[in-house]
Parts: C-alpha cells; sequence; structure tokens
C-alpha cells in the first residue's frame, strides 16, 4: 500500500467449511435454528430502501445472491491528500474566494476486491447499484497505465473503476488510481510502503493475519491545522496542548481459533504523563468491585479511568484555547462546578477512584437484576455530590449500619398540583463503593454477599475465570466476563416477548385510527433458543496500558 495510507481494512475472505463448523460463533450463524435471526439482519438491511422505488429495492434473494461477494477477499482503505496537492488546492481556493467555483475536496477512498469466480455476480451488484442512483451519472473510457479505466462523474465527486486480472479496483482520486494499478501489476518494486512507516512497524505484532484486519495511522493533523480555526479559537495550539501526537495507530484483527474466536486491538503510541493516554489509569491486579461478585453471576464488566487526567487534559484544552490576556475563561468549569458541587472539581473527582462496573446475576437477563459499582474514597464528599446533582430528585436517604440507601427519581417534575416522580434509581453508598440498581431487594443482596465474604467463594475464584486472567498482565483496567451457559435462554425469550408487547402501543391516541395489536418480532418468536446453548460457551476480555499505550483482548468460545 501507500506510504500515504492512513486507514485500511482487510476482509480475507470466508472461512473454509472445515473452520465453519469448528468455530462456535459460525456454527452458530450457519445453524438451521439461527435462521430466524438471519433473517431479521436481512430485514433490517432491505428496510433502509423502504423509500425507494419497487425496481429499486433490494429484494431478500438478492441480498443473499450478493452476500456471496463476501466469499472473497477485499481491502477498502483512504489515502491521506500530499502535501503539494493541499498546497495548491488552498491556493485555489483563495484565489476563487470571491466566487462560486471550489476547488474539488479530496476523495482518498479505494476499494480493491480479488474478483476470482465472482465475475459475473460482481457486474450484476454494480449494474445493481447504478440502477439505484437518483441522477444518471456521466461515464467516460480513459487509459491509466495502459489500462481500460471507467471514470464516473457525478455532481458528489468522481469515481475510478477498473477490472485488471483478477481485481477489481476502485478509487476517488485519479492518482489513487495510478498507484494501486501500479502496484498491482508490480510496476512500483522498491518504492515507498505503508510497511515502513514507523506507526505500522509498531502495530505489525498485531497485524499480518486473521481473517479481518483493520488500521488506522493518526496522521499530523498540525500539517492540516496549522492556519485553521474552530470558531474564534486557533486549532494548533489546542493540538499542541493535547499532545494528539503521542497516539500513532489503533489496529486489530479477528481470528478464529478452534473453537475461538480471537479479538484483539490497541491504542498504541507514547503513552508518557502529559499526553491523552491520561484519560487512562495505570490499572490493578483486581478491581475492588470483583470481590463482590457471586460465582453464579451471568456477567461482569469492570473499567477504570483516570478523571485526575482527564481534568488535567481538558484543562490544558482550554487555557490553549484562548489568547493571551484572557486564559481566565479557561477557569469557567471550574466556577461552575464549584457553584454547583459546592467543591472543587479536582475535589469532586478525587473522591471517585476510577473503577466503574456492573454484574448480571438473572439467568433470564432481567434488568432488575443488573447491579452497577462506582468506586469512591470518601463516603461524606460522595453524599454530598448526589445531593448537590440530584436535588429535589433525591426522594429519600437513609442509614442502615454503614450503608447509607438512596432513592432517585429519573423522571418527573414540579407541576400546579406539586411533585410528580417515577421511574425510581436505588443507590446503596458504602465507605469504598456507589451500588446501583432498579430495585432494593437487589441492592440487599449484593451488601448481603458483602457480609458472607463472596470473595472467597466468588466469580474470581472459578478455575475458568482464573485461567483467562492467567494469560495478561498483572494489572488491567478493564475486565469482562460472560458465561454463557448460566443463561437461561427460554426464560429471556420469554421476558423478552413480554417486553415486547408492553412496549408497542396497543391504543392510538387518535380514536379514529385503528392500530395493529401489539405484536412480537418474528425472529424473536421463531428462535429456538437451545441454539445459543449448543454453540456458546462463555466470552471473556481484557485491556491494559503499558508504555506503548492501551490493549484489549478478547476471547468468545
Amino acid at each position: 500500500m501507500s506510504p500515504r495510507t492512513s486507514f485500511y481494512l482487510i476482509w480475507r475472505g470466508a472461512p473454509a467449511p472445515a473452520v465453519r463448523k469448528a468455530n462456535s460463533l459460525l456454527a452458530l450463524w450457519d445453524d438451521p435454528d439461527f435462521a430466524p435471526v438471519r433473517s431479521a439482519l436481512a430485514e433490517g438491511i432491505l428496510s433502509n430502501s423502504n423509500e425507494k422505488s419497487p425496481q429499486a429495492k433490494l429484494t431478500s434473494e438478492e441480498l443473499g445472491e450478493f452476500a456471496g461477494l463476501l466469499e472473497n477477499s477485499f481491502t477498502i482503505g483512504y489515502v491521506l491528500e500530499p502535501a503539494a496537492h493541499r498546497r495548491a488546492s488552498a491556493a485555489s481556493a483563495n484565489l476563487n474566494a470571491a466566487g462560486d467555483a471550489k476547488p474539488p475536496e479530496w476523495n482518498g477512498m479505494f476499494f480493491v476486491y480479488d474478483r476470482t469466480g465472482k465475475e459475473a455476480l460482481l457486474a450484476k451488484a454494480v449494474l445493481r447499484l447504478r440502477a439505484e442512483e437518483k441522477e444518471i451519472p456521466r461515464l467516460s473510457q480513459i487509459t491509466i497505465g495502459k489500462v481500460a479505466v471507467l471514470k464516473v462523474e457525478r455532481k458528489t465527486g468522481v469515481t475510478y473503476w477498473a477490472e485488471q486480472g483478477k481485481y477489481a479496483v476502485s478509487a476517488g482520486e485519479r492518482s489513487v488510481m495510478e498507484e494501486l494499478l501500479s502496484r498491482l501489476e508490480s510496476k512500483s518494486a522498491g518504492a515507498a510502503s505503508l510497511a515502513q512507516s514507523l506507526a505500522y512497524q509498531e502495530a505489525q505484532p498485531i497485524l499480518g493475519g486473521g481473517v479481518l484486519e483493520f488500521f488506522l495511522r493518526i496522521p499530523d493533523l498540525k500539517e492540516y491545522a496549522a492556519d485553521s480555526k474552530a470558531g474564534m479559537f486557533q486549532v494548533q495550539p489546542m493540538l499542541d496542548a493535547v499532545r494528539l501526537d503521542a497516539v500513532h495507530s489503533l489496529s486489530g484483527h479477528v481470528t478464529f481459533e478452534g473453537a475461538r474466536t480471537h479479538v484483539q486491538a490497541a491504542v498504541l503510541g507514547d503513552a508518557a504523563a502529559g499526553t491523552l493516554f491520561d484519560i487512562w489509569s495505570a490499572g490493578q491486579p483486581a478491581p475492588a468491585s470483583l470481590a463482590l461478585v457471586p460465582a453464579n453471576a451471568v456477567s461482569y464488566t469492570s473499567g477504570q479511568v483516570n478523571f485526575s487526567g482527564i481534568y488535567d487534559v481538558v484543562k490544558r484544552i482550554a487555557a490553549a484555547a484562548f489568547p493571551k490576556g484572557q486564559q481566565g475563561n479557561a477557569d469557567i468549569l471550574d466556577t461552575m462546578a464549584q457553584s454547583r458541587l459546592g467543591m472543587p472539581l479536582p475535589d469532586a473527582l478525587g473522591v471517585l477512584t476510577g473503577e466503574f462496573a456492573s454484574m448480571q446475576t438473572s439467568p433470564s437477563l432481567d434488568n432488575a437484576k443488573q447491579v452497577y459499582f462506582l468506586g469512591i474514597r470518601k463516603k461524606p464528599e460522595t453524599l454530598k455530590l448526589f445531593r448537590a446533582l440530584f436535588g429535589d430528585q433525591l426522594t429519600s436517604e437513609r442509614n442502615e449500619g454503614d450503608v447509607t440507601y438512596l432513592k432517585i427519581s429519573l423522571g418527573g417534575g414540579q407541576g400546579s398540583r406539586g411533585v410528580a416522580q417515577w421511574n425510581f434509581f436505588n443507590v446503596a453508598v458504602t465507605s469504598n463503593m456507589v451500588f446501583g440498581a432498579s430495585r432494593i431487594d437487589t441492592l440487599r443482596e449484593v451488601l448481603a454477599n458483602r457480609s458472607n465474604g463472596t470473595a472467597s467463594a466468588g466469580l474470581a475464584t472459578l478455575p475458568q475465570f482464573q485461567a483467562g486472567r492467567a494469560k495478561f498482565p498483572e494489572n488491567v483496567v478493564g475486565l469482562s466476563y460472560f458465561d454463557f451457559q448460566k443463561v437461561d435462554w427460554q426464560a429471556a425469550k420469554d421476558r423478552w416477548i413480554e417486553e415486547a408487547k408492553k412496549n408497542s402501543p396497543a391504543k392510538s391516541l387518535d380514536s379514529t385510527k385503528k392500530t395493529a395489536p401489539a405484536a412480537t418480532p418474528d425472529w424473536l418468536s421463531q428462535a429456538n433458543p437451545r441454539v445459543f446453548t449448543q454453540h456458546l460457551h462463555y466470552s471473556s476480555s481484557v485491556s491494559w496500558k503499558d508504555s506503548k499505550g492501551i490493549h484489549w483482548d478478547q476471547w468468545v468460545e
């Protein structure tokens, strides 16, 4: 690829039948009992064309036929505008500032598809797409590097299309098209490429494999924002303050390894202090909330952020946004927080540890059993923050031992007849943790586990959980676990059907209009819940921070 490639996504083609049969996720997708869900997804795609004419609408048969194109590999990406072209466009824009003519915007998108065995189907798909266009584009035949290229001109821009050897190639810029064709014909041997860039080499350990691979290189935005403004603010000083140059890339891949699906991703760069990486904490061996999760929990998710780091980044940007002599305006956020919270914003953020987590203990995935955790350092200051933030929405507060229970109204308001409130959320505040749930009895169950010493027989003690955790660094900033085998899929289906009926209005506000009775989505009523138990076992993921950036790793088995 061109060294100016800033983004690419590679699909290496549908896995072989033996791989599909062995992998749990692919076997689930191919299972006949999963067909209603596949059909629902297809209908969702088809619904996007509901407003089109009958001739332009894509039928389910056509969608199934065109899905066969995914059996082959393709690459889609974006090439950055060359500096010389950008300067020429800027000069042209200045010359035409008084007129209506504007230089065309750069369109660096490109697409390369291996059409082996799919030539006829690809041609049919291209004709189908053109038939859906509202305006007929202008077509002309040109030659680029001895290759016949179709030039498609629309009001919104130009697209180039060619079929050379086994490849179909498309690009939005002639120079990009020229380079693609040259590289595909091996005429650029020895030329600079993306593989030689430092950002790509840094990310290479998690690139170069998998059925799906992606790479996003963060460009040097200073080149593009040297003289630009965002309203009254200069952009470049803000970019300098946020240290965006410390973030080099976002990349990852998906692989199928027997029954397991492995997903890896990373945000890489210079994770030194004073950069955007400050928004993540350094992590810890185990989140405090993990000790409160029972062994029978269906799912658990935890993450950590660095609130002080976030505050420092925002303050640096605010300070850089204002010119000299107006730096006091950058303190407006602190002033507003002091007024609302009754304490300086750094003090308010210091009350929180940065940990936030949730767990589900209901086999039917009942929302009433969903519990949320928020790590804190100081209980009195935390209660002060809740009172300041929620005000009249805080309908009750009572103490039971070392626990303070709060009841918060998430809906309602002041009317002529008084205050009407509904949709209550319950909170329990302890010395080091805030618990939240829609029902008070759910909170009491969690607090009872705390008193009974769940840590000695909780989720963290399960061999399956420990085996997954042992693969990763000691300190983590994120942790998740989902045991599909603990889900009662039939009960979950019954509950989802009941909720779907409740959420479907059975009556119209206009009594003269007839409305259809509440209905359950076909895919939900037809899906066989046993298909999930048959193919899915559990999923676990971990994220961590080191000097190279933030890393994320997930297994689905």
